[in-house]
């Protein structure tokens, strides 16, 4: 669902050192030969595919981002099923239910492309529970009324699609191709968020101005999704360089802007950026700083709802524990039938 350009370091990593380059061990000939042809696939715009040799930092940067990415889908859910049970309407809280669904959905996609590169499901889980693994920071921040439900589809999942679409194109094989489903989802998400938000908008003057205030405290938080600057974000030039990422942060944060501000015209809302204009030797908006320090404090555990929800996925992983059991169980069980009948 939702991405922050992944390229913040996990919590096992030393932030401060990340960008640091350490003095490469010298190739054997054979590992050259290997290095040479994963180079050439990727210089030819190839797919690299799970028992094809890939460098072992490219990888480890793959496992980060896809888990991370996992993550995100998952957590992601949290916010907006708090809402499941008070939809304004049985239609609403089907197409809600649909979504958070949906979200599950890609969760598994993104975990089992991971697994293709020899982490386990486990070790990613152990991660994202013991707060090691890092999750976009946009999910830690509250959902207080119905009319931000409709703006996280809107704003969020816009972002979402901006940053993800590119993904399809990704050198990972198994990542891309789990990417051209959750896009097709990811844009009727965004769609369903944008109605809900013209239906209100068309309602009374309490029903637009919840529309306004939501929009006034996702905007900016929604910009930071696409992760730090260019030049702060290290990995950033060898994920281009590897084909993991397609655009820079700062060219999909540019992208994002310009097309939602005719949206916004549309929907009858302001966008909370008094140097939101729009510049025409560039041909593009201008825009307003985002509050860095905000993005790394959340990134870094001390957002609004960091330890609720992190909670909340422990709390799920330890009530379902009896069911992962049972499904071992039963597979062993299946087995030994298997082997009988074949003996």
């Amino acid at each position: 669902m939702y991405t922050q350009s992944f390229s913040v370091p996990d919590g096992s990593e030393d932030a401060k050192s990340v960008g640091l380059k350490a003095v490469p061990k010298a190739l054997s000939a054979q590992d050259a030969a290997l290095q040479s042809a994963f180079d050439a696939r990727i210089d030819a715009d190839g797919r690299i595919e799970p028992r094809e040799w890939m460098p072992e930092a490219y990888r480890k940067t793959l496992v980060r981002q896809i888990s991370q990415h996992a993550h995100s889908e998952i957590v992601g859910m949290l916010p907006e099923a708090n809402w499941i049970s008070r939809a304004p309407s049985l239609k609403r809280k089907a197409i809600l239910i649909a979504k958070v669904q949906d979200e599950a959905g890609h969760g598994l996609y993104l975990y089992s492309a991971a697994e293709t590169l020899g982490t386990s499901r486990d070790q990613m889980l152990d991660g994202l529970h013991t707060g090691k693994a890092k999750y976009s920071s946009i999910f830690n921040y509250p959902t207080l009324n119905w009319a931000d439900v409709g703006v996280v589809g809107w704003l969020v999942d816009g972002a979402a699609i901006m940053n993800q679409v590119p993904l399809c194109r990704c050198s990972y094989g198994p990542y891309a191709r789990a990417m051209v489903r959750v896009c097709k989802e990811e844009s009727f998400h965004q769609r369903q968020g944008y109605e809900a938000l013209l239906v209100m908008m068309q309602g009374t003057a309490e029903q637009k101005a919840m529309v306004q205030d939501a929009v006034n405290r996702w905007w900016w938080k929604c910009l930071a999704m696409f992760g730090p600057p260019d030049a702060d974000s290290p990995n950033s030039a060898q994920g281009m360089r590897w084909g993991i990422k397609r655009i820079s942060n700062d060219d999909l944060r540019q992208k994002f802007v310009d097309a939602t501000v005719p949206q916004a015209k549309v929907l009858g809302v302001t966008l909370p950026d008094p140097d939101l204009k729009w510049n025409e030797a560039r041909g593009q908006h201008d825009y307003g700083q985002i509050d860095w320090d905000e993005f790394w404090a959340t990134v870094n555990g001390n957002g609004p709802c960091n330890k609720e929800r992190l909670g909340a996925r422990v709390k799920a992983w330890n009530d379902g524990a009896w069911v992962r059991e049972a499904a071992l169980a039963h597979a062993k069980k299946q087995q030994v039938r298997q082997l009988k009948e074949a003996a």
